[in-house]
Order: structure tokens, then sequence, then C-alpha cells
């Protein structure tokens, strides 16, 4: 039973180690195969601990409680199965809740408050950038009143066009309150 417990104990660092590593080449290579086994509770993270946690506790219980090698081995599943559900409700769910994206539309961008990075000349082109969400994008701006904004000052964008932003200086009214 001992060598069952070293074994899991391995294989589950071994599997934690690869998942780490070689989780997303494995999963693009795969390329879907296996998403018949996406259930919540089969993740890689909770498997992976699940396992070493059974051999680790096992390993433990034989050595130092009062259990034979059946007592041990059930003891060692109920906690690798409680760290299972534990890991996934925990670090998994909460995990795949948080996932942040850098895309936008450039539809929603009018409204925003940016700044010129590139001076916007009275009948041409310069550049804004724009935080977005968890990034930034630099986009293509115009002045939408035909003057010429300098680099450093706020804009706000009035307009999406072909492609091009469509800004106006921005001034913010509440400093002076």
């Amino acid at each position: 039973m001992e060598q069952l417990f070293w074994g899991c104990f391995a294989f589950g660092i071994l599997l934690s180690v690869v998942s780490v590593l070689l989780g997303d080449v494995i999963s693009q290579a795969m390329d879907g195969v296996l998403d018949f086994l996406s259930v919540d509770f089969f993740q890689p993270m909770v498997v992976a601990g699940a396992v070493t946690i059974f051999g680790g506790a096992g390993i433990l219980l034989l050595e130092y409680s009062p259990f034979g090698a059946i007592g041990a081995a059930i003891a060692a599943l109920l906690l690798a199965t409680i760290s299972g559900w534990l890991i996934l409700a925990f670090y998994v769910r909460p995990m795949k809740r948080s996932e942040r994206s850098t895309g936008f539309a450039m539809a929603e961008l009018a409204g925003r408050i940016c700044e010129v990075i590139v001076p916007i000349p009275v009948s041409g082109f310069g550049e804004v950038l724009i935080r977005t969400g968890a990034g930034h994008t630099n986009q293509v701006a115009v002045s939408f009143e035909n003057v010429a904004i300098q680099a450093g000052e706020q804009v706000v964008i009035v307009e999406v066009n072909d492609g091009a932003v469509y800004v106006s200086r921005f001034e913010n009214t509440s400093e002076g309150v």
C-alpha cells in the first residue's frame, strides 16, 4: 500500500509540473479531443491536487496514525476528495470567472477620455492612447473641430468613423469645484 501512496504522490507532483509547464501546448496539440471530459472536477489543477494529497496523506497516515493500510487509504481518499472540492470551489471556479479580455469594439470608444500621444494637426491624423479593460490601445485620431491638438492633452472621443476616432479637447469643469 505504501508503494501506491508514493506512486500517487510522485504522479501528482509530475502532473502538476507538466500541466503548468506544458498545459497550453498539450491543449493546443489535442485540439479539443478530450472536450467531452469538460466536467469541472476533472480540471488538471483539481486532479493533480487530489492525487498528490491522496498520496501524501496516505504516506503520513500509514506512518503516524493508528490506522491500518485500509483505514489509511479510506482516510486519504476522504481527504483527497475534500481537498479536490475545496480547490475547485475556491481556486478553479473563481479563476474561470475572473478572465479579462483586452478586446474591445471601436463603436464602444465614443465618449471615452484619452490622451494624445502624436499631435493632431488641423486637417490630418494624429494618435491617441486609450485605456481599455485590462490594457490600452493606440488609435488614429482626427480633430473633430478641425483644430490642432498637442501631445499630452486630454481629449474625448466624439465619434468613430472610417477606422479613426474623432476627438475634441476635454475640459474638466469639476476642477474648480
